[in-house]
C-alpha cells in the first residue's frame, strides 16, 4: 500500500497531462461546424484542463508529485511548458515568494487595486519576452498542418481562459480584501464539486495555505 502512495502523485499528474494532449489532438484534427453547441462546450473543457496542467505544476513547485525530485521535478517543468511557454525555475522561485511574504508588497500574486489592475500585474510578473517567442514559434510551426481555426479556438483561447479562471479562483478570489488569518486567505464554503470545478479545489485556499504541502487531488480532506 506504501507503494501505491507514492506513485499516486505521478499517476495523477499522468493522468491531467495525458487527458489535456487526447483532447487537445482530437480537438485540433476535428472538422467541426460553427453551429455545434459541442464546439463551444469542448473550449470550456479544454480550458479546465490547461488549468490541471497549471494546478500540476503547482504541485510540483510544493513537491507533493513525488519524493522522487527529478521526477517531481521534471513534470514540473513539462507541465508548466506544455501550458503556454513557461519555465518552471521562474515560477518555482515567484510563488513560494508569494507563500513567504502572502499580502505584502513583495508577494508577486498580490495588488491592492481593482481586478483588472491586479490580473494584469500578476501576468506581467509571470509572462516573458522569451516565454511570448517560443509560443509564436510554435503556434507558426503548427499552423502548418494544422487548421488555423482550431489552432486559435481549441489551443489558444481556451489557455487565455484559463489564466482567468486561475486568477479569479486561485488568487483574486481567496486574497482580495481584509481577513483575520496569518495568511490573508479566505475560502470558499464546502461544496467539492463546486471546488473541483472552479479551480482544482483551490478554493479551498486558506487550507492550501495552511498545509501547502497536500496534494490538490487531497487539498479536499482539509476543509472540515
Amino acid at each position: 500500500m506504501k507503494t501505491i502512495n507514492l506513485h499516486t502523485g505521478i499517476l495523477v499528474a499522468l493522468t491531467v497531462i495525458v487527458c489535456w494532449f487526447v483532447s487537445l489532438y482530437f480537438l485540433l484534427t476535428w472538422d467541426f461546424a460553427w453551429s455545434n453547441p459541442l464546439v463551444y462546450l469542448m473550449i470550456v473543457v479544454q480550458m479546465h484542463l490547461y488549468t490541471g496542467l497549471f494546478i500540476t505544476a503547482h504541485d510540483a513547485m510544493h513537491g507533493t508529485i513525488s519524493p522522487n525530485q527529478k521526477a517531481n521535478n521534471f513534470i514540473g517543468y513539462l507541465s508548466v511548458f506544455l501550458y503556454a511557454g513557461f519555465f518552471y525555475n521562474r515560477l518555482y522561485a515567484k510563488h513560494h515568494q508569494h507563500h513567504s511574504h502572502v499580502h505584502t508588497e513583495n508577494d508577486p500574486d498580490f495588488a491592492p487595486h481593482g481586478f483588472w489592475k491586479w490580473y494584469f500585474r500578476f501576468m506581467l510578473n509571470y509572462v516573458t519576452i522569451i516565454q511570448l517567442v517560443i509560443m509564436a514559434i510554435a503556434y507558426n510551426v503548427l499552423k502548418i498542418w494544422i487548421d488555423e481555426k482550431n489552432l486559435l479556438l481549441f489551443w489558444v483561447l481556451p489557455s487565455l481562459l484559463s489564466t482567468f479562471q486561475l486568477f479569479y479562483f486561485g488568487t483574486y478570489l481567496p486574497h482580495k480584501g481584509e481577513h483575520d488569518n496569518e495568511y490573508h486567505s479566505s475560502t470558499l464554503q464546502k461544496n467539492h464539486f463546486v471546488a473541483f470545478i472552479t479551480c482544482y479545489f483551490f478554493g479551498y485556499h486558506l487550507e492550501h495555505h495552511q498545509k501547502p504541502g497536500m496534494p490538490w487531488w487531497r487539498l479536499h480532506k482539509m476543509k472540515r
